[in-house]
C-alpha cells in the first residue's frame, strides 16, 4: 500500500468497531456526530521493524482523550493494543504509521450526544519523513502562527481532541502558503507553546529548555526524548518561555510521533543552528525506537 493518492481509495485493511474491512468499505454516514460537533479523539504513533512504540501509552491516551470528551470506549487499553497490532500486521507493514481514531456516531443530531454510539476505526500506512529528509539536514524553516493554543479552561487541551487541531491546520497552511514548513504556537498568554503537531525544545548553553505543558499535550515522544536527553547528563528545564527569549537560543528542535526528532533553523525572526546535540538526540531516538523493537 502506497502512502500517495487519496485516502478512501487504497488497497488493504482498516479494523473497524471490532473486525477487520477492506480499506475502501470503511466509511461513516453523512451525519455523524464528530463530522459536525467534533466528538473525535485520536493518536498518531509509529511502528519501527513490526512493533508500535509505546503501543500501550498511545492507547491509554486514546480512551482517556474520549473520556475527557465525555464519551467512553467499549474497547479496554488491551484491545485496542491487540486491534492495533491485528492491523499493523493485516497491512503487511513492518514500519509504519498508525492512526487510531474513535468518534460519536449518527445515532442523535444537535449538540446534544447522549444517545450516540461510541465508534472506533484504526489504520496504518508507510510515511517516511514527516517533514522530508531535506528538513532533518538543513533543518524547519517556521513562521509564527497568528492562531494560539487556547486556555485550559476554555477547551480540553488535555485531550488529543480532534476539534484542537483546527487552529494547527489553519496554521499551517498559512506558514506553507509563506513558503515555510510549519508554524510556531504561542499560548493564549503570549508563552511560546508547540508547533502545529510536534513539541518544542530550545538548547543554550548545553542545557535543554522546554515549554511547560499547561496548554498543549505532554507528548508521548517529547517525554521519550527528555528520558534520552537525562541519560546522556543533559539538564532539561521545563519552564515558561516567552517569544523574546528565542533570539538567546542556539539550537531549537521538534519532536512528535509523526515529526520524531527534527531541527529547526527558523522560528520568525529567529534563526538556529542545526548542531550537534539536536542530531545526537535525533539519532538516539531512532536507535532507542529500532533497538527496543528488535529487543521485544
Amino acid at each position: 500500500m502506497s502512502d500517495e493518492g487519496s485516502f478512501d481509495d487504497r488497497d488493504g485493511w482498516i479494523w473497524f468497531d471490532g473486525k477487520l474491512v477492506p480499506w475502501r468499505e470503511a466509511n461513516i454516514h453523512v451525519l455523524t456526530h464528530a463530522l459536525h460537533y467534533a466528538s473525535s479523539v485520536f493518536e498518531g504513533q509509529r511502528a519501527y521493524g513490526g512493533e508500535i512504540f509505546e503501543l500501550t501509552q498511545h492507547s491509554t491516551r486514546l480512551r482517556k482523550s474520549a473520556s475527557i470528551l465525555g464519551f467512553e470506549l467499549p474497547w479496554s487499553v488491551e484491545e485496542i493494543d491487540q486491534a492495533c497490532r491485528e492491523t499493523l500486521k493485516a497491512s503487511g507493514l513492518i514500519d509504519a504509521y498508525m492512526r487510531p481514531v474513535a468518534w460519536r456516531g449518527s445515532e442523535q443530531m444537535g449538540v446534544a450526544a447522549q444517545k450516540t454510539k461510541p465508534h472506533l476505526a484504526i489504520a496504518c500506512w508507510p510515511w517516511g519523513a514527516y517533514f522530508g529528509e531535506e528538513a532533518i539536514r538543513k533543518g524547519l524553516r517556521l513562521d509564527i502562527s497568528p492562531w494560539r493554543r487556547p486556555a485550559p479552561y476554555t477547551a480540553p487541551t488535555e485531550s488529543k481532541a480532534s476539534g484542537l487541531y483546527m487552529i494547527c491546520t489553519m496554521a499551517k497552511h498559512a506558514a506553507e502558503n509563506k513558503g515555510y514548513n510549519d508554524a510556531l504556537m504561542f499560548d493564549w498568554r503570549g508563552q511560546v507553546a508547540e508547533a502545529t503537531g510536534a513539541n518544542a525544545f530550545f538548547i543554550k548553553e548545553g542545557k535543554i529548555h522546554t515549554p511547560t505543558p499547561d496548554c498543549f499535550l505532554d507528548g508521548i515522544t517529547r517525554r521519550t526524548v527528555m528520558g534520552l536527553a537525562k541519560k546522556r547528563g543533559i539538564e532539561v528545564i521545563e519552564r515558561t518561555i516567552w517569544p523574546e527569549e528565542l533570539e538567546g537560543f542556539e539550537q531549537f528542535f521538534l519532536t512528535g510521533s509523526a515529526a520524531e526528532v527534527t531541527p529547526v533553523a527558523e522560528a520568525g525572526p529567529w534563526n538556529f543552528e542545526v548542531g550537534d546535540l539536536s542530531l545526537q538526540l535525533r539519532k538516539d531516538y531512532l536507535d532507542l525506537v529500532n533497538r527496543r523493537i528488535s529487543n521485544v
